[in-house]
């Protein structure tokens, strides 16, 4: 067989310059207070980069905030690295990134639980957490003993009244008997990172009679799980599967995939394909789920199941409707 010589040079030309793209390609995430190990909303973002680095090879720049004064400085340190691409963890960074992705429009960013900024090199992802936090308090409501549930939040701020909102919903549906307790670890961000304080809402929760404790409070709601476990009651984790944490005690947890969000930007940003908007991810975008596994399996009765995955047919056709908190300061349970 011949090949020619145009060939042959067209081949090289290719490849180097599949080589020099992947060069010029240098992504990077600032990840939010609590750390990328926090187990939770973090460590759920640093699964998907993780996932894209072993698929891909390329490494990813990482600065893990520990202040805010440091979200702008981190952001704009990546851009001076040479960073393409950029992705902010969480609603608070919003303000850094905004002024950032507008300051370098030829830099794309990505952010993760934001969807009211309007820059256009900025990708944003919302979540319909009220969607997820339904189905676990139908988990909850079906596997409580004494009719009373509580929930554990973090920041009090209206993306966790979501959350419990659309818990109190689920559990109201599945038993309008039940009764949920619900506290708030704090108004500033150190609620996202003190598992003493979760552990002492927790206590104070099952001392009035709750069971089951849902948690959606970061790096605090491992002192909830470890509340739960230690008084022998079940706790709900929330963002990554934890279930593991305290397999027997933890009955479900509420899962948002925001591993998803962080692999499809560097995946869509390395191929050219990133597109910038708002993706309001829910149920039916497989964007918020619940976890079966190993751990939990013989918490979660065949009764229970099939009441959790009616309601999310229901909620994916619109059947239901979960009330967000957000596009209406109130809950219908209320």
């Amino acid at each position: 067989m011949k090949i020619s010589l145009t060939a042959i040079l067209t081949a090289v030309t290719v490849s180097a310059a599949t080589i020099a793209w992947a060069d010029e390609f240098k992504p990077a995430v600032i990840y939010d207070m609590g750390g990328k190990f926090d187990e939770s909303f973090n460590e759920g973002v640093y699964n998907g980069i993780k996932r894209f680095t072993e698929e891909t090879g390329v490494e990813v720049m990482e600065f893990e905030v520990t202040n805010e004064a440091q979200r702008q400085q981190a952001m704009e340190r990546m851009v001076q690295r040479g960073a393409t691409v950029v992705l902010g963890v969480g609603f608070a960074q919003a303000d850094a990134i905004n002024a950032v992705s507008e300051a370098n429009p030829d830099v794309n960013f990505s952010i993760i639980d934001v969807n009211w900024l309007d820059q256009p090199n900025l990708r944003q992802y919302a979540f319909k957490e009220q969607e997820g936090s339904y189905l676990v308090g139908i988990a909850a409501a079906m596997a409580s003993e004494t009719g009373t549930v509580g929930f554990v939040g973090g920041m009090d701020i209206p993306l966790i009244r979501a959350f419990a909102c659309g818990y109190q919903q689920g559990v109201k549906s599945a038993n309008a008997d039940v009764a949920v307790l619900e506290n708030m670890t704090g108004t500033t961000p150190a609620a996202w990172n003190d598992p003493a304080k979760g552990a002492e809402l927790t206590q104070s929760q099952i001392d009035r009679g709750a069971d089951v404790i849902y948690q959606a409070a970061g790096g605090t709601g491992v002192g909830v799980i470890q509340a739960a476990a230690d008084a022998g009651k079940l706790a709900i984790g929330v963002d990554s599967n934890q279930n593991h944490m305290a397999p027997g005690n933890v009955l479900t947890s509420m899962l948002k995939r925001v591993d998803v969000a962080a692999y499809e930007t560097m995946k869509d940003a390395m191929s050219g394909e990133f597109e910038t908007g708002v993706r309001n991810l829910g149920i039916a975008e497989d964007g918020v789920s619940w976890a079966l596994d190993e751990h939990n399996a013989d918490l979660i009765s065949d009764e229970m199941k099939a009441a959790i995955e009616a309601a999310a047919d229901q909620i994916r056709s619109g059947e239901i409707v979960v009330h967000d908190y957000r596009s209406d300061s109130s809950c219908p349970t209320d």
